[in-house]
C-alpha cells in the first residue's frame, strides 16, 4: 500500500469527530493538539536535497513535522505561533510558558528528530535508482533514508506514537455506606483506583480516622464518595473531606449524590431556618487544593437556585438521573404509550424540559381543611402507562394519592420514578405491586437510584422497586 494512502487512512483514524475526512490534497499546518493545548510545530532545514514525497505528505497529514519544504528549507506558507521557538531536530517540542509536555508528543518528537537527521539515499541524478528494500521511486523522485524510515513508521502504526490523551487517573475514597457503589464505579476501569479509609471511634463516640499512605496521593486527582444519610455520619465524613485537599492533591472532587437538606431551602415564616443554606455554607468552606476549588457533584438537587447558596471555594456540578429513566422507558414493551405525570407544579418546573417529548399530566395539591388533596390539573391519562416523576420521596403519601387519582381517571398502568428514595422508617413498605394490570392496586414499576444506599439495599429484588444505578453517571462526572 502506498505511503500516501496509508497516511490518509491513518489521519482519518486520528481525526477528531468534528473534522471532515482528509484526502492527500488536504495538507494542514504542522499542528497537534496535546492534552493541555495546541502546539504549532515547524521544521528546521534538512540536509539538501530532500524532495517532497508521499511519505512526507504522510508526515503532514499525521501532524508530524515532516520535510515538505521548499528548496530553501522552509515550509511554504508556514506561520509560527507567537512565542513558539523553532522546532529542534534533536526531537524536542517547543516549550510554551506554563505548558507541560505530553508523553505521547515527546515520543513522537524523538522519532521525528531521528527521521529528520536521516541522510538522503544514494542514487543517480535522474532518479532511476530503485529502493534497495521495496524497489521503485516515490512520485518519480529519488527515495531518501527519510522516506524509507517514514514508510516504516506508517506501516508500524504510528497511532501508538500519537496516541490520544488518556483518561484522568482518579484516586477514589468512600464512606462505609458507599462501599458497594464505589466498587461498581471502579470495576473494569483502570483509571479509577479505590483507596481505603480507617473509620474508627474513640470510647466517647467521636471519630478516630486515618488515611493510609497519605504521601501516595500527592499530585494525584482525588475524589470522595459521600453519603449524608443521617446527622450522625456527617461530622466524620466532613473531617475527611476537609483533610484531603490539604494533602497536596492535584484536585479534589466531592461526590454527594443526595443533598439531604435540599427541601429546606426557603423560609415561610420569620424564624424558619433554611438548613439547605447551612449545609451549603459548611461545604463552601472545604479548603482549596493545589488544583483550585473543590468540584461538588450532586444529583437532582431539590431546587436549582440552591446553586447560589454555595461560596466560591466549591464548584457545584449538578447532574441528573433523568437520562437513566429515559433509557429505561425506551426499553419497555409499551414505550410508545408513555405519559409523564408530575405530582405538583414544583416537580413540573424541575423536570418538564428534560421530558418534553412525552405527553404530560400535571397534578396539584389543594388544601381542604387540615388535609392536602391531590387533584388533576391538566392532561389526560386514560389508557396510558403513566409514570410519576419527582426528585425524592419521603413518606410516599403524595405519590400514593397521585397513583389512585390517575387510576380513577382511566390510566392503564401507573409507575413512578424518584432519584432519591429516602423512605425514612421503612416507608417503602407502603408501596404495593400491581401484578395484575390493575393500577388501583399499586405500581407497575417504581424506579429509584442508589443515591441512598441503605434504601437501595433494603428494596433490592422487591417488587415493584428497581434500582437504576448512578455508576456510569459518576464515572463520567469524575472525568470532568
Amino acid at each position: 500500500m502506498a505511503a500516501g494512502a496509508m497516511a490518509t487512512d491513518l489521519a482519518n483514524a486520528l481525526r477528531p469527530a468534528s473534522q471532515p475526512h482528509l484526502s492527500p490534497s488536504h495538507l494542514s499546518p504542522l499542528s497537534h493538539r496535546s492534552h493541555h493545548q495546541t502546539r504549532v510545530l515547524t521544521s528546521s532545514p534538512l540536509p539538501p536535497p530532500v524532495a517532497a514525497s508521499a511519505a512526507s505528505k504522510a508526515a503532514v497529514e499525521c501532524r508530524i513535522a515532516g520535510p515538505l519544504l521548499s528548496r530553501t528549507g522552509e515550509y511554504p506558507g508556514t506561520r509560527r505561533a507567537p512565542g513558539v521557538r523553532e522546532y529542534q531536530t534533536r526531537g524536542r517540542f517547543p516549550r510554551q510558558r506554563g505548558s507541560r509536555e505530553s508523553p505521547a508528543l515527546a515520543r513522537a518528537a524523538a522519532v521525528v528528530g531521528r527521521l529528520a537527521e536521516a541522510p538522503p539515499a544514494n542514487g543517480t541524478a535522474n532518479g532511476a535508482a530503485s529502493r534497495t528494500k521495496r524497489g521503485g521511486t516515490v512520485n518519480g523522485r529519488l527515495s531518501s533514508g527519510y522516506d524509507l524510515m517514514m514508510e516504516d513508521l506508517v506501516d508500524g502504526q504510528v497511532c501508538h506514537i500519537l496516541d490520544r490523551p488518556s483518561k484522568k487517573q482518579v484516586c477514589l475514597f468512600y464512606c462505609s455506606e458507599m462501599a458497594d457503589l464505589a466498587a461498581r464505579i471502579a470495576e473494569d476501569l483502570d483509571n479509577i483506583e479505590l483507596k481505603p479509609i480507617e473509620w474508627g471511634k474513640f470510647e466517647d463516640g467521636f471519630p478516630d480516622l486515618f488515611v493510609p499512605n497519605a504521601h501516595g496521593i500527592r499530585g494525584r486527582h482525588v475524589a470522595f464518595l459521600a453519603s449524608f444519610s443521617s446527622p450522625a455520619v456527617i461530622f466524620e465524613q466532613l473531617s475527611i473531606i476537609y483533610a484531603i485537599p490539604r494533602m497536596f492533591v492535584a484536585s479534589f472532587t466531592l461526590v454527594l449524590p443526595f443533598f439531604p437538606t435540599g427541601t429546606s431551602e426557603r423560609m415561610e415564616d420569620e424564624g424558619d431556618v433554611a438548613t439547605a443554606f447551612t449545609l451549603s455554607r459548611i461545604l463552601s468552606n472545604i479548603p482549596i487544593s493545589r488544583g483550585g476549588p473543590t468540584s461538588l457533584v450532586i444529583f437532582d438537587i431539590h431546587a436549582l437556585q440552591e446553586r447560589f447558596y454555595f461560596g466560591d471555594n466549591v464548584l457545584p456540578c449538578f447532574e441528573s438521573g433523568i437520562p437513566l429513566l429515559k433509557h429505561r422507558l425506551h426499553q419497555l414493551p409499551d414505550s410508545d404509550n408513555i405519559t409523564i405525570a408530575f405530582p405538583d407544579e414544583g416537580a413540573w418546573k424541575r423536570f418538564h424540559k428534560q421530558l418534553q417529548h412525552y405527553p404530560m399530566v400535571i397534578c396539584t395539591k389543594v388544601r381542604e381543611g387540615e388535609k392536602r388533596i391531590v387533584q388533576l390539573k391538566e392532561g389526560n391519562p386514560k389508557g396510558r402507562h403513566v409514570v410519576i416523576v419527582d426528585d425524592l420521596v419521603q413518606s410516599g403519601s403524595t405519590l400514593i394519592e397521585c397513583q389512585r387519582l390517575l387510576a380513577a381517571h382511566g390510566a392503564g398502568k401507573v409507575s413512578a420514578y424518584v432519584t432519591h428514595g429516602v423512605f425514612p422508617n421503612q416507608t417503602w413498605r407502603r408501596f404495593n405491586h400491581d401484578a395484575n394490570g390493575n393500577p388501583s392496586e399499586g405500581f407497575a414499576h417504581f424506579w429509584i437510584t442508589d443515591s441512598c444506599p441503605n434504601t437501595a439495599k433494603a428494596v433490592a429484588d422487591r417488587a415493584p422497586f428497581e434500582i437504576l444505578s448512578l455508576t456510569r453517571s459518576i464515572q463520567a462526572a469524575l472525568q470532568v
